[in-house]
């Protein structure tokens, strides 16, 4: 770690030299673009020069033309603006290949082989190059060619069956949890394969999907019934196996409570006066208590509204129960321990601040060397002129 004249502090990214090209849009592509380009590779982002990213106009609020939601995952990168129903643009995506290390694409499934930058014709030009491919249902099967948003693959992967209470409709995950996690893992897969090819020389082919990201989540709950034959019940705020572990009110606010062994559960009964459960028939090991879960509920819900939620934190906590307040987005920005692990960035230019890369190095977490770019913004650094 290095200190500027500035007093601002740098250090050695783990990426530095290894340059990206990012044919992305909306979230998945970019987000993994983002993820490499916070651990120092340079990132070329590929737009289209008709209005660029759709993620750019994802607002309100916008900043500078730009969404929030643009300048957070595109921070850090080059753009420049490529036609690629253009020949001389596909030479010009295939010039920029030729120095890559790693291509990223979200593209609409099938476009980048109808337009001749699929993996085998890039691979062709560069045999080094890894070619990661981020589809909505996967690169094969009757779907292969379906476009895909993150709630539909939340209803297709049946994530939505599993959220909420038994009695409510099918519920959306706020969060765009299928693509944040597949573009985590296309930045795995390419990862992975920087290390076999420092041992082969040379480069590979990553394929991965919301789709299959979707049923990665479920993957306990289809085990299960693959074993059982049973659909898996909604439990609101609970988990389907550890009872209790789930949020409850208090007298004032709600509070999450995680016992998740018979060890806990008895430090719960103590701290809440009825040291009786847990050598209550229904309660005494986990497995009853799952079954006998309304019961246990039951029992607790009352006593837990005689008592605000400060008070029973603090029970609780010296009792040595896993427990937390349910925050608002609001309370979190507040919190200390937000502030503690330094997860905020600030942008160098526009001054916006975000979230930044949940990784440290060295326990050093990178800041961004850039806001994100004006479309085609780099085109002439780049290409020189066009």
């Amino acid at each position: 770690i290095a200190q500027h004249e500035t007093g601002e502090r740098s250090m050695t990214k783990p990426l530095a030299g290894i340059k990206v090209i990012e044919v992305g849009q909306a979230f998945a592509g970019p987000l993994a673009g983002a993820i490499l380009s916070d651990m120092g590779a340079e990132v070329i982002k590929v737009e289209k020069p008709d209005g660029g990213d759709d993620a750019r106009l994802w607002g309100p609020p916008f900043i500078d033309g730009d969404s929030v939601m643009f300048h957070a995952t595109n921070r850090n990168k080059k753009s420049v603006t490529l036609d690629i129903k253009s020949a001389e643009d596909v030479a010009r995506l295939k010039t920029l290949a030729l120095g890559a290390d790693i291509l990223i694409q979200n593209l609409r499934p099938g476009i980048v082989d109808e337009f001749g930058i699929g993996p085998d014709a890039l691979l062709a030009v560069n045999p080094r190059l890894i070619y990661c491919s981020i589809w909505a249902f996967g690169y094969q099967g009757p779907l292969r060619l379906a476009p895909g948003f993150d709630p539909l693959l939340q209803a297709y992967g049946a994530v939505m069956t599993l959220t909420g209470r038994p009695e409510d409709p099918p519920t959306f995950c706020a969060p765009a949890i299928n693509d944040a996690a597949t573009g985590m893992w296309c930045v795995i897969g390419a990862l992975a394969a920087l290390q076999q090819r420092h041992v082969t020389g040379q480069g590979c082919v990553i394929d991965t999907s919301l789709f299959e990201t979707a049923v990665n989540w479920v993957s306990n709950p289809l085990n299960t019934y693959n074993v059982t034959g049973k659909l898996p019940v909604r439990h609101g705020s609970g988990s389907n196996l550890l009872v209790p572990y789930q949020t409850f009110e208090t007298a004032d606010r709600p509070i999450c409570i995680a016992a998740g062994n018979d060890r806990l559960f008895v430090k719960l009964a103590q701290a809440m006066g009825h040291p009786e459960w847990a050598s209550d028939p229904r309660f005494e090991d986990g497995r009853k208590r799952a079954v006998n879960r309304d019961a246990v509920i039951a029992a607790m819900e009352p006593v837990l509204l005689t008592r605000t939620r400060a008070a029973w934190m603090a029970a609780l906590e010296q009792a040595g129960v896993p427990c937390a307040p349910v925050n608002d987005i609001a309370e979190l920005a507040k919190t200390e321990q937000l502030a503690a692990v330094d997860l905020m960035r600030t942008l160098p230019g526009s001054g916006l601040q975000v979230v930044g890369l949940p990784i440290s190095f060295n326990r050093e977490r990178p800041h961004p060397t850039a806001d994100s770019p004006k479309l085609g913004e780099h085109n002439t650094a780049v290409f020189g002129t066009m």
